[in-house]
């Protein structure tokens, strides 16, 4: 690793759960936390090592202001999941510079959902030298980036399908909550009708495949459907997207979060000349993941060219 990468000063931006262990990761591979965001007020104004033990004395800021010029090189960046909610957060990083990495799961893929501001955070990062990338497991890895990646030793892909199980009751409680464990089927539905309801990122993962694989899609849809126990209550989610193509499915993402599942997962099947199956036993655990996934990409980001980037688009990690 480059030297002055090694010691690339770092601002966390958001202490939740995820925002935590991305921080600590960050501290274990040698980068300087140089400061932190969190609107929380029981977070705001206290000291960062409160939450990520070894961190330098600094205060946790209710805004990113104070540290715009606090000659920082990266913003690991972890509050919110739509484009419409960061939006705000990531303007002001950019004009000001910044490199950002963001587990934003519609950043992961912008340019077929939302064009236009991916076309506007593209030009104001290549304007102030900056890179931005969506990062994570999922999006971000598992079932879009590892799957293009299998594709490489392929002289030709007629369809990708990736199956993931997640054991949602070894996961922590906010995205338990987000995939329905304990509500009732009609709350289930309501909320999917609602669009609070189901994992955000999967319509981002097919589109981003697709772009790679240089397939054109004629359409992608989604479904979700509640897991249910014995007793009726919800114990989870099955989603699945799929991408179109002149009538023929080219990519189905086939995801399962609930708890007591039979077997946690991950599956990618490549269908072409030669086939591709890969299994991984249990599943890759998503909050470790996504520390990891985010960290272990800064060195990769901080050489990549300006711009808005896809995971697709930097070289294979480690």
């Amino acid at each position: 690793m480059d030297q002055a990468i090694s010691r690339a000063r770092v601002i966390q931006f958001g202490l939740g759960p995820i925002g935590i262990g991305i921080a600590q990761v960050a501290l274990e591979h040698g980068y300087q936390l140089v400061g932190a965001v969190d609107i929380d007020p029981q977070k705001a104004g206290r000291p960062l090592s409160q939450f990520v033990p070894g961190a330098a004395a600094v205060t946790v800021e209710r805004t990113i202001d104070p540290l715009l010029n606090a000659g920082a090189d990266l913003v690991l960046h972890s509050t919110q999941s739509h484009m419409d909610q960061v939006m705000p957060q990531l303007i002001p990083l950019l004009d000001a510079g910044l490199n950002v990495i963001s587990t934003c799961e519609e950043l992961a893929y912008p340019w077929h959902h939302h064009p236009k501001e991916a076309a506007l955070l593209d030009e104001l990062a290549r304007h102030r030298g900056g890179r931005l990338i969506g990062l994570g497991v999922n999006p971000g890895f598992v079932m879009d980036a590892l799957p293009v990646m299998l594709t490489a030793p392929c002289r030709r892909v007629d369809r990708i399908v990736v199956e993931r199980v997640v054991d949602a009751g070894q996961r922590r409680e906010p995205l338990q909550r987000k995939v329905g464990v304990g509500m009732t089927v009609e709350a289930f539905r309501r909320g999917v009708r609602e669009g609070t309801m189901g994992h955000i990122g999967l319509p981002q993962s097919v589109a981003m495949i697709a772009a790679a694989l240089r397939w054109h899609l004629d359409r992608i849809d989604e479904s979700i459907e509640p897991e249910v126990d014995g007793a009726g209550a919800v114990r989870g989610l099955h989603q699945i997207c799929r991408g179109h193509d002149n009538g023929a499915t080219r990519i189905v993402l086939d995801l399962t979060m609930a708890t007591d599942v039979d077997r946690a997962r991950d599956l990618i099947r490549i269908e072409g000349v030669p086939p591709i199956v890969l299994e991984i036993g249990g599943g890759i655990h998503g909050d470790i993941a996504t520390w990891a996934v985010m960290v272990n990409a800064i060195p990769r980001v901080l050489a990549a060219r300006p711009g808005l980037l896809v995971a697709t688009q930097l070289p294979p990690g480690s």
